[in-house]
């Protein structure tokens, strides 16, 4: 479901690809949205924004309430260097906290539309150990991705608060169908990267 109004650009969720290897089970995903030129022009004046996505798999209980068996969150940091006129993007696995960045993988890019690309497209990356996945159960994901206000400044919180031109955000649930990683597929580099950012 993808949070819209009339004022609100669009977000979708275009791809949802689950995959599983003997020990991990992996989301890839494709979220389209639009910049708005509010949070473009709070870029470009050096505040940087965090967008963060969310993976919940539950197992089905006919009983009770679904099972919450694990969570995973990834927090991708996107900051104007004017200096240098790149952009800066540092991707961490878990939510900020007080003690900052922690441990981050960083890339820069010479323009916005190729940071942007980089955080729309999500690409294998480890939301649960296979073992948390029963295998004769049912189980479904939940995906949420959305620009995280709270990390704005405080004078910005309180400028941005119930303005939808500020609202990047998306929700989906589907069930889990996690096909197994063909070697073939893999991609060294890329696995090295992933394994940094757990």
């Amino acid at each position: 479901m993808a949070l819209a109004g009339p004022s609100v650009l669009a977000t979708e969720v275009t791809l949802l690809k689950m995959e599983r290897s003997d020990d991990s089970v992996y989301l890839s995903a494709t979220v389209q949205f639009d910049l708005p030129p509010v949070v473009e022009d709070a870029l470009l004046k050096g505040i940087p924004m965090f967008f963060v996505a969310e993976a919940d798999i539950y197992r089905d209980r006919w009983y009770w309430y679904d099972k919450r068996v694990t969570s995973a969150t990834r927090t991708m940091r996107l900051a104007y260097q004017p200096l240098t006129r790149r952009w800066r993007l540092n991707v961490m696995s878990g939510a900020i906290s007080v003690t900052g960045l922690r441990a981050s993988i960083s890339q820069t890019y010479d323009g916005l539309p190729e940071a942007l690309a980089a955080i729309q497209r999500i690409s294998r990356w480890r939301v649960a150990d296979a073992a948390d996945i029963e295998p004769d159960s049912r189980h479904n994901v939940d995906f949420r991705f959305r620009l995280d206000l709270s990390q704005l400044p405080r004078p910005f919180q309180i400028g941005v608060a119930g303005q939808k031109d500020w609202t990047i955000a998306v929700e989906t649930n589907r069930p889990l169908v996690a096909e197994p990683i063909r070697d073939a597929h893999k991609d060294p580099v890329r696995d090295v990267v992933q394994e940094a950012v757990k």
